[in-house]
């Protein structure tokens, strides 16, 4: 029997849909709600406490060697990656100078003592030269008044001609001459007086060891030898030896880059937050950070120390115009400082500049976004060079030598010195090798 078009077309419009596929998509349409209503829960549950950046790096202090003084290399006592201990020589310059600089500086101290000597010694000689004068004034005094009674006592008589005229006239000439000699005693005395004042002045109210003429040049020797000891540079902290710059035999100048010493035992971890994720980050919040280096295999955790007060772009050397014709929002980021566990990065070194995976929990808000106390000192040095009890003993040494006496005299130098410290002073013959 044969079918007309029409026939057909109502036969295929009363089959059934295919069941497997609409199975399929049934199956499918689930497994998304499913994967949605997750990931809804997960956000909510889980990735709302937490916030994340690979932005991260860590970073740590590089502390510069540079020379206090001028002078040659003449040793080169470290290399970079080498690990160095606080107070070990790193550099080591001629000495040849600073001695010579000494030397200049104690003879300098010596004549300044001899010269306040003679100060003091003519506050003596002055004196008794007031003495002098006064006895002078005391003397022409009685010149005075012995010529006074001889002009009265030849006026009386020259009326019955006892006496001449000439010889009144010498009468009258020997006491304007006596006169003289008492304005000119008189005057000795006030200029004899004006440089006892003079250099009484000088030497008034201290002694010669404290003078102030003495006192600068006793600095100049403190200073010279300071020079001495700065002619060896010792590493101030623990740390590697990093951007090795100086030659041996190349003339340096004072302030001038030698090394870097970086102590990786006090590196911490600056983690680029956006602006956005900022809003729950606090003070004190646990952090867990991953290196690039070691991978997932190793986890580091930390806490939030500080969230930095401007942006990056801020800081930048040439900051970002905004107000231009052409503008496009970028977000900004913020630094934010992150401590390690220190038996973590003994375990697992860092070195500065890695890149760093950092994930901070900011389930409990209760902490500050911004400190408001200052915290601990972020570096110190853990060695230095002695204190000038060198100088000190080489001051005293000079002084009591020109003052004609073994003693020492320095009051002030005694009242103010500093006992070196254990340590300090197990570093300081490093710090002063040849």
């Amino acid at each position: 029997m044969n079918t007309t078009p029409a026939d057909t077309s109502s036969v295929n419009a009363a089959k059934p849909g295919n069941p497997k596929r609409k199975k399929a998509l049934t199956t499918l349409a689930a497994v998304v709600v499913v994967a949605g209503l997750g990931w809804a829960a997960y956000e909510f549950l889980v990735a709302s406490h937490y916030e994340s950046t690979d932005n991260a790096y860590v970073q740590g202090n590089v502390i510069q060697i540079t020379p206090q003084i001028g002078g040659t290399v003449i040793a080169v006592l470290a290399d970079d990656t080498d690990f160095v201990k606080a107070g070990q020589p790193l550099v080591q310059l001629d000495p040849a100078d600073a001695k010579v600089a000494l030397d200049q500086a104690e003879a300098a101290l010596a004549q300044a003592v001899r010269q306040v000597r003679t100060l003091y010694a003519n506050n003596g000689s002055l004196a008794a030269q007031v003495t002098l004068r006064e006895s002078d004034v005391a003397r022409a005094q009685s010149e005075i008044a012995r010529a006074n009674d001889d002009l009265n006592r030849r006026q009386a008589l020259t009326g019955n001609g006892a006496v001449s005229r000439e010889e009144l006239g010498h009468a009258q000439t020997q006491l304007a001459n006596a006169k003289s000699a008492m304005a000119a005693a008189q005057a000795g005395v006030a200029a004899a007086r004006e440089q006892l004042a003079s250099n009484q002045a000088l030497t008034e109210g201290t002694s010669v060891e404290l003078h102030p003429s003495v006192q600068v040049a006793a600095a100049k020797v403190r200073e010279a030898w300071l020079a001495t000891q700065r002619v060896a540079m010792p590493a101030p902290v623990d740390g590697y030896v990093a951007k090795r710059t100086v030659q041996l035999g190349q003339r340096v100048a004072a302030g001038t880059p030698m090394m870097s010493i970086i102590p990786l035992k006090q590196v911490w971890v600056d983690a680029n937050f956006k602006e956005v994720q900022l809003r729950n980050i606090r003070i004190g919040q646990p952090v867990k950070l991953v290196a690039d280096l070691y991978g997932k295999k190793v986890e580091y955790t930390g806490s939030v120390a500080g969230l930095g007060v401007g942006t990056g772009a801020a800081f930048a050397l040439l900051p970002a115009q905004n107000a231009t014709g052409n503008w496009i929002k970028v977000v900004q980021r913020v630094p934010v400082r992150i401590t390690l566990n220190a038996e973590e990065i003994a375990k697992n070194p860092l070195r500065v500049g890695l890149s760093m995976d950092a994930e901070v929990d900011i389930r409990n808000r209760d902490g500050k976004t911004l400190a408001d106390a200052p915290g601990a000192a972020a570096s110190q040095a853990q060695a230095l060079p002695a204190p000038d009890n060198g100088a000190e003993a080489a001051v005293r040494r000079v002084i009591a030598a020109n003052l004609g006496r073994a003693r020492a005299v320095s009051h002030t130098a005694a009242a103010t010195a500093v006992p070196a410290p254990a340590a300090l002073a197990s570093a300081a013959p490093a710090s002063r090798a040849n």
